[in-house]
């Protein structure tokens, strides 16, 4: 029986910080004026100064009514490829510039809908929704086995698949 209230107690603790933590985004504008936007947490490191969706549902909602696109990264904390990625990406002058032009979302978990994991749901994984709210599968990185997939070196390529997300809204829609 120890255990078990080991474990519901643990949960609670996980649970009441859950709570605080989303009390403290909801902190009144005037004493965060000066820093960004939205607590840095959605960020997860990504790119702090950028503003981040909480939820897949919201960022859709954006994308379509912005008529901006959509770009969504998986990743994992404790998955060294997505730790080194997200170095490059945050360090990465011109991407984080045009990042401000997405509806930008990063996620440490698997969302229901099926088609933003077309060959598979690994990490780091980076996939691109237009405003029409359709799951750009045709983006692609340079390995076959893990369309979606980026490694540091690849940052060139993850910038232009960013510039082609943008441009095919401006042919398409």
């Amino acid at each position: 029986a120890m255990e078990k209230s080991y474990v519901s107690m643990l949960l609670l603790l996980i649970a009441i910080s859950c709570a605080l933590a989303k009390d403290a985004g909801k902190k009144d504008s005037k004493d965060t004026a000066a820093k960004p936007k939205l607590p840095q947490t959605l960020s997860r490191g990504w790119g702090d100064q950028l503003i981040w969706t909480q939820t897949y549902e919201e960022a859709l909602f954006r994308a379509k009514h912005s008529q901006k696109p959509l770009m969504i990264i998986h990743h994992l904390e404790d998955c060294p490829h997505s730790q080194a990625l997200k170095k490059v990406f945050a360090e990465h002058k011109e991407i984080q510039k045009l990042a401000e032009k997405f509806i930008l979302l990063n996620l440490v978990y698997e969302t229901t809908d099926k088609n933003l994991a077309p060959d598979g749901q690994y990490v780091p994984r980076i996939m691109f929704v237009d405003p029409t709210l359709t799951v750009r599968a045709d983006i692609t990185g340079r390995y076959s086995n893990r369309l979606y997939a980026y490694e540091p070196s690849d940052i060139a390529l993850l910038f232009s698949n960013m510039q082609k997300a943008l441009k095919f809204l401006k042919t398409e829609l």
